[in-house]
C-alpha cells in the first residue's frame, strides 16, 4: 500500500484520538513505513551515484584504446543546480590527460567543465556528449603543480542536485 504524506500526517492525527495500546501499533506502522520510503530514496541515489561514475567510464574506454591509463578511483560528489564543483589535482609537465565528466545519462541534467590554471583561467580543450550528460577535458599542462578541475550544470539542461564523477587518465 502507498501511503501518501496527506494520509499519513491525517492517520497520525487520527491516532492521537485512540487508546493507548492502538496508538502504540499504528505509531511503529507509520515509523515503518518513512523507515521504508527513506531507505529507498536512499537506494535511488545510490544507484544514481554508480551511474554517474559507469558513464564516466564508459568515457574513458574510448581514450584506453590511445593507451591513456585511467586511474582506479573515481571521484563522485553530489553537483547542485547553483554552485559548481572544484577537484584539485597534482598534474606533471609533459604527460597528456584527459578528464571524463559524468551524470546520469536519464537525469536530464546537461555539464561541462574546464582545467584552471594557476592564474585561476580556464585551459584546455572541451569536449561535449551529444546529449549533454557528460564531457571530456583534455589538457598538457605547460608546467607541474595544483590545477583545478571545475564543474558546472549548464543552462541547456534540468536544473536539479545530481551525483557527478570525475575519472582521471593520462599518458
Amino acid at each position: 500500500m502507498i501511503w501518501t504524506l496527506s494520509k499519513i500526517v491525517m492517520r497520525a492525527t487520527a491516532i492521537f484520538c485512540e487508546s493507548p495500546l492502538t496508538h502504540c501499533r499504528r505509531l511503529v506502522i507509520v515509523v515503518a513505513v518513512l523507515f521504508v520510503g527513506f531507505a529507498s530514496v536512499t537506494k535511488a541515489w545510490s544507484r544514481d551515484k554508480a551511474e554517474a561514475e559507469d558513464s564516466a567510464r564508459k568515457l574513458a574506454l574510448m581514450f584506453e584504446k590511445e593507451r591513456f591509463e585511467f586511474r582506479a578511483e573515481a571521484w563522485v560528489k553530489d553537483l547542485g543546480p547553483d554552485v559548481g564543483k572544484a577537484l584539485r589535482v597534482q598534474l606533471f609537465k609533459g604527460n597528456d590527460y584527459r578528464f571524463c565528466i559524468a551524470v546520469p545519462p536519464d537525469s536530464g541534467v546537461h555539464v561541462t567543465g574546464a582545467v584552471l590554471d594557476f592564474d585561476g583561467k580556464p585551459s584546455g580543450e572541451i569536449q561535449p556528449v551529444l546529449d549533454g550528460w557528460g564531457c571530456v577535458l583534455s589538457f598538457k599542462p605547460n608546467k607541474t603543480g595544483v590545477y583545478v578541475v571545475a564543474v558546472r550544470q549548464e543552462s541547456t539542461g534540468k536544473k536539479r542536485e545530481v551525483p557527478c564523477a570525475v575519472i582521471t587518465g593520462y599518458r
